[in-house]
């Protein structure tokens, strides 16, 4: 078999270019496993990224076109480049793949080994595809740049959305107190995710309400960025995934802003399956829809607020929901 059904894009846009067509079947290079994809998911902006159209993050590589997008996948490693160990083939893996590559929504995706782990035992495909990039993200922010310890205060922005669902649980889990902002109608939802008090952003100011914060995870930006400051104690960690922290008000609150974009990370992956297979994690799944409707779910993320992530079933008779 040469050939898949694959969601490609030939040309750089939004939604309108993306196209449910036969796509030639990725071979793996070195060091490198073609994945039979099982589920894939999708990422609001993705299509805006440079990454996603050049080899490059600043656009400044060659072009791509055309483009398979969606770049959290679970599936069934279906054949091993050369080199590649610790992988055998008929292993269910998860995984972020590389954002300057092409992605899963497709039949077939070749990936960076590495970049792989064992699906958690407890999630089926549909439930993990909505883990790698969200989890990663919340992880990396949490645990690797804020350095958040138990018994810590964290106030996470956005607290339903993919990021922020999944960093209220990974707080909660590490013993943090965590307060979230979210809207009137998700506030029992971000409770019930672990947040120990959900401020409705429409209808409360956090700033009158937090104080002293040890951290603080941005999924927002702009004015909500611009007012967190003050709710931070000096020495504090300001995390944006949006936009640099200004410096001026970093230094004025005598606080650390940091912004970054998650990586693929094995590591950090097993140390979420490690907190799914315990039940203390647990992926937040707004809708799932077929590859063909790929188009469709891209579109959702520019005109909804999902809850959680949507998620893109490809093999149709793969269940979804929590097993185990």
């Amino acid at each position: 078999m040469t050939t898949m059904r694959a969601v490609r894009a030939h040309k750089r846009g939004g939604p309108e270019q993306l196209v449910y067509e036969n796509a030639p079947r990725p071979v793996p290079a070195a060091g490198e496993v073609l994945v039979s994809v099982h589920a894939a998911s999708v990422t609001n902006g993705e299509l805006a990224w440079d990454a996603t159209w050049t080899d490059s993050f600043d656009g400044s590589g060659s072009d791509r076109t055309p483009i398979v997008p969606s770049h959290e996948v679970s599936g069934v490693v279906a054949e091993l480049g050369p080199g590649v160990t610790g992988l055998s083939v008929g292993d269910e893996v998860y995984g972020l793949i590389p954002f300057t590559r092409d992605g899963a929504a497709a039949e077939y995706v070749a990936a960076p080994a590495d970049v792989l782990a064992a699906k958690p035992s407890r999630l089926a495909h549909g439930d993990a595809a909505a883990v790698p990039l969200a989890a990663l993200t919340a992880w990396q922010a949490l645990v690797g740049k804020a350095s958040l310890a138990s018994g810590q205060h964290v106030l996470v922005h956005g607290g339903a959305g993919g990021v922020g669902s999944f960093a209220v649980q990974i707080a909660a889990a590490l013993g943090a107190r965590v307060t979230a902002t979210a809207s009137a109608r998700n506030r029992d939802f971000v409770s019930g995710l672990g947040a120990d008090r959900v401020v409705d952003y429409a209808g409360e100011r956090f700033e009158d309400l937090v104080d002293g914060a040890d951290v603080v995870l941005d999924t927002v930006g702009g004015e909500t960025l611009a007012r967190s400051w003050p709710v931070l104690r000096p020495g504090g960690t300001l995390v944006s995934i949006v936009q640099p922290p200004d410096a001026d008000d970093a230094a004025a609150r005598g606080a650390r802003g940091v912004f970054f974009v998650v990586e693929p990370d094995r590591a950090g992956l097993e140390a979420i399956t490690a907190l799914i297979d315990d039940g203390r994690l647990k992926p937040v799944v707004d809708r799932v829809v077929p590859l063909s409707a790929t188009r469709g779910a891209y579109e959702a993320l520019e005109s909804e607020h999902p809850r959680g992530k949507i998620v893109i079933r490809v093999v149709e008779d793969d269940g979804d929901g929590v097993t185990g």
